[in-house]
């Protein structure tokens, strides 16, 4: 084939005809012509591989520009989240150093305890026996210490727990202006509600199971009003089922009645004292809640019942029903200054008890 090739190239070239070549032309010609087209080849590879090189490179400089811009946004995500963190905890900073109620009343940090709570009150369960005494008597904003009450009037009024219940736009914190995990659309459960409510102290749980009660949230207010006063609670007031409004008002003497009754019912005990807990809103994505109080899981601990509420006005708040030394004690503690303080006075309260051993 190649020497047909060369035959017409000859011709071509010189118009001569092959023949008259002897066998050794011949064969010179075959190579020079096989070295021709190994060197058009060579180029033609040499070529393709520029151009391969060229698009790698291009395609490499793209990925390597795409990857920095994912980078890039997640650094740019860092930045701003923890800006946000920043933030928040500046704005938490100036709650927390807004006057409470209680600074308004005068009240006193000092105590034979030391405690950060301008109102504290402790009582053996079973006897009644005053432990601890500190400004028990004044009529303070309670927060979300008052989903307590929320939950026993749910409970009592034996309300179908499996009952689906939507959030929403009147469960809108209009009070406050916080915000909440439980968007407008979402359906849970009575008892789903009842649960995040108590141990996550979720704003627009509590709402809704207000606004369901028969007769919506008034009557359930009234309920709640009721309620206390058939308890004896003089010095209370509530005006939502929520707490955020500083008109929910209790002193620390009626808060231990209303420890006392929400403690008679295992589900309230339960849900107040979970550490986690996942819902599952119809439609919506799943929701993992954790508690308020830290102290539910540490071994340390055994607590019965608890309830935990925060505003401004009425600073850090603190309820529990926990054995201490083999006896059941019932602890309240108002206003406290400091994320972590009620935390820190239930435990000197603790460490009290198990040192001074009081007997009842």
């Amino acid at each position: 084939m190649v020497a047909l090739s060369l035959k017409s190239m000859v011709k071509s070239m010189f118009g001569l005809s092959i023949f008259p070549f002897n066998k050794s032309a011949l064969t010179v010609l075959a190579i020079s012509s096989a070295l021709l087209v190994s060197q058009a080849q060579a180029a033609s590879n040499s070529h393709h591989h520029r151009v391969k090189k060229a698009h790698a490179t291009k395609s490499g400089s793209h990925k390597s520009k795409i990857a920095h811009n994912k980078v890039s946004k997640k650094s740019k995500q860092k930045v701003l989240t923890a800006k946000a963190s920043k933030q928040r905890h500046v704005l938490q900073l100036a709650e927390d150093t807004r006057p409470s109620a209680g600074d308004m009343a005068g009240l006193k940090h000092i105590d034979a305890l030391a405690l950060a709570s301008n109102v504290a009150f402790v009582v053996d369960q079973d006897s009644s026996k005053v432990l601890f005494e500190k400004n028990a008597e004044v009529s303070l904003p309670i927060a979300s210490i008052t989903k307590l009450m929320t939950s026993l009037v749910v409970v009592e009024a034996k309300q179908d727990l499996t009952e689906m219940i939507d959030i929403t736009a009147d469960d809108l914190d209009k009070e406050k202006g916080t915000g909440s995990r439980l968007a407008i659309g979402a359906k849970l459960s009575r008892a789903d509600l009842l649960h995040i409510a108590l141990m996550s102290s979720e704003n627009r749980a509590a709402s809704a199971l207000g606004r369901s009660y028969p007769g919506g949230l008034p009557a359930f207010v009234a309920a709640m009003n009721a309620k206390a006063k058939q308890l004896g609670m003089n010095d209370t007031s509530y005006v939502d089922s929520s707490g955020l409004s500083s008109k929910n008002v209790a002193s620390a003497r009626d808060l231990v009645k209303l420890i006392n009754a929400a403690y008679q019912y295992p589900l309230i005990r339960e849900y107040s004292t979970d550490s986690k807990y996942a819902v599952n809103p119809k439609g919506k994505q799943l929701l993992e809640y954790g508690t308020t109080n830290k102290l539910v899981a540490s071994s340390d601990w055994n607590i019965g019942l608890q309830k935990t509420g925060y505003i401004a006005e009425a600073g850090r708040c603190l309820v529990m029903q926990a054995i201490i030394e083999g006896r059941a004690v019932v602890m309240v503690f108002l206003d406290s200054k400091g994320k972590y303080s009620r935390l820190a006075d239930a435990g000197r309260i603790k460490k009290w008890i198990t040192a001074m051993h009081p007997q009842g």
